[in-house]
């Protein structure tokens, strides 16, 4: 029996943070095709409490902890003239484990989950690679260039060239590679040497709106206990373009929205987020709760979503999650990008400050029509966003019958 074998540069567990999400469902789906040999890391205490988790999903693995410093990467980075990303993401056993499972396993296909795990991809293996890009990180290194200055934007802008080199490389080692959107795609695409040539296809994320679903859970005591309307952003907040969006919904927006609603309360809720970002908890109606139980329950409390990304890259699983929640949402344009449904009746898009805070209030003041909202964004989720139609053509892509089931193997 063919067997398969899934890199990915974390843990799939728990699935409570965007790549975690994808990957996890992925992982699950390959599993139901054949035996899956899984290489990952672990960055902290809650991933390696997981690893039970992965035994079980699991025919082998190897969890490797990625401790290395930073500024560690960035030396080997610079020593090497290779990215930040792929130094980091280093680890001299998972090489070891990668190449034992291929040269005992009768491994027929790779899944690799983000260009940093296209490193260990030997040369010599004949079979099948799926590379999943999930999105362009090149641009989006090139993105942070083009807003920081001095050394931090030097950096990034290096990230980026050295980036769009290792993303054509991997592009053309694949037999497929996928983007998360047709936006992504073709900005991938877009940017690829003229002489590559590569097969380049969209596989979008799903959800599980059985598990998001407003009627399964109450909403969190926290926000239950405040008064007035409650408008919330989720995410995991050590992520630079999150960290931004909180920033900009706190110093522009909001103000703005106290204006017309004065009680209204901003609430930031997602694992780790910085001391700029702490400190301002408690204070002109903003506060940062950090790492929660159940984000469905912070969800069901809230009034409203808010979602300003300035840099969003690929599809945002937090205004999937919202959305399936039946709670309104207020977004940007990038937020929207990769996410087929339509403003005005399944979200409100808006790019400027003004716009965004004139949606915020507009829901706020139309309860009628904020709740009319939500539920139609509930219903299309269920209908259009399941993660069985997502990973349909997977097993096709890896070379198994596209409608192979272990059960039946």
């Amino acid at each position: 029996m063919s067997e398969i074998l899934f890199l990915a540069h974390r843990i799939p567990f728990p699935p409570d943070r965007g790549d975690k999400i994808r990957s996890h469902h992925v992982l699950k789906r390959l599993a139901e095709i054949a035996p899956v040999h899984v290489s990952t890391l672990a960055e902290d205490e809650f991933d390696r409490a997981e690893e039970s988790a992965l035994a079980a999903m699991a025919t082998s693995y190897h969890l490797a902890h990625r401790s290395k410093p930073l500024a560690l990467a960035g030396i080997e980075a610079l020593a090497a003239s290779k990215p930040v990303s792929l130094t980091a993401f280093h680890s001299r056993s998972l090489e070891t484990y990668v190449a034992e499972v291929l040269a005992s396993r009768p491994i027929s296909a790779i899944y690799v989950f983000s260009g940093q795990m296209g490193q260990y991809v030997p040369a010599s293996f004949n079979g099948r690679v799926v590379m999943d890009f999930v999105d362009v990180d090149s641009a989006k290194f090139e993105a942070y260039g083009r807003k920081k200055s001095g050394p931090r934007g030097w950096i990034d802008a290096r990230e980026g060239r050295l980036l769009v080199l290792e993303e054509a490389r991997l592009a053309e080692r694949a037999d497929i590679s996928v983007l998360i959107s047709d936006n992504e795609r073709d900005l991938f695409v877009s940017r690829l040497p003229a002489h590559v040539r590569a097969d380049i296809r969209t596989m979008g994320n799903g959800l599980d709106a059985a598990f998001f679903d407003p009627e399964t859970v109450g909403p969190a005591d926290e926000l239950a206990a405040l008064a007035g309307p409650k408008i919330v952003f989720t995410g995991q907040m050590d992520y630079a373009p999150n960290i931004e969006a909180a920033q900009r919904a706190m110093d522009r927006i909001m103000p703005l929205v106290s204006k017309a609603c004065p009680d209204a309360s901003f609430h930031v809720v997602g694992r780790n987020p910085p001391d700029a970002l702490l400190a301002r908890h408690g204070t002109d109606g903003n506060h940062v709760w950090g790492r929660v139980p159940d984000m469905r329950e912070w969800l069901k409390g809230a009034d409203l979503a808010l979602v300003p990304l300035d840099i969003a890259r690929g599809v945002q699983n937090k205004v999937l999650e919202a959305m399936a929640m039946g709670l309104p949402v207020v977004l940007s344009l990038g937020a929207a990008t990769g996410i087929p449904a339509s403003d005005g009746e399944h979200f409100l898009v808006g790019e400027s400050d003004e716009a965004l805070a004139d949606g915020v209030i507009s829901l706020l003041k139309l309860r009628e029509r904020a709740s009319a909202m939500g539920l139609a964004a509930r219903e299309w989720i269920v209908a259009e966003a399941s993660w069985q139609a997502a990973l349909a053509p997977l097993a096709g892509w890896l070379g198994f019958p596209e409608s192979a089931l272990r059960d039946a193997a």
